[in-house]
């Protein structure tokens, strides 16, 4: 199975060397052990922010009785950002600066967990080629452009900005 490491094996503890399988942690379980490290280190912010998202996910797999993968859970996450930009705009708004930092904070919190934004260029180019790959002409074909994007775009841009692009581009 693999090489033992003798010094490790003495305090009954093993790893597996040259293993050829390396499983990448989900994003759920990296939501779980965010939690427990923020408990240790008495992060609050991160604590109350993570233990939030982790809330949302479960109430979702109670309602739906599955188990979320990695995509449903970065939805969940990118609703949760988008919840927060939403408070932050009423927060700037009724110019509340304590409001402000609080949301920011947890976004900060929360898009750490999400992969890497989609550069604009990059949506937009995906965007046309979904464009001349369903055919499509007119806004009344939005459902199939989008249909064909999301799948690329896996996360990596928020729905209502993927949709505003491909609205833009069926417009013109």
């Amino acid at each position: 199975m693999g090489n033992r490491c003798p010094c490790l094996a003495q305090e009954g503890i093993v790893r597996v060397v040259n293993s050829s399988i390396i499983r990448r942690m989900t994003i759920k379980a990296q939501l779980s052990e965010s939690m427990k490290e923020a408990m240790k280190s008495g992060d609050d912010v991160r604590k109350r922010t993570v233990r939030m998202a982790l809330a949302a996910v479960k109430q979702v797999e109670v309602d739906k009785r599955v188990e979320l993968d990695d995509a449903a859970v970065m939805s969940i996450l990118q609703k949760e950002i988008k919840n927060r930009r939403e408070s932050l705009e009423e927060a700037r708004k009724a110019n509340r600066a304590d409001l402000m930092e609080a949301n920011e904070a947890e976004i900060n919190v929360l898009q750490v967990f999400l992969p890497k934004a989609m550069p604009a260029e990059e949506l937009r180019a995906l965007v046309q080629a979904a464009i001349a790959e369903a055919g499509a002409s007119s806004p009344a074909d939005m459902g199939k452009v989008m249909k064909t994007v999301m799948p690329k775009v896996a996360g990596r841009a928020p729905n209502d900005i993927v949709s505003a692009t491909v609205r833009e581009f069926l417009q013109k």
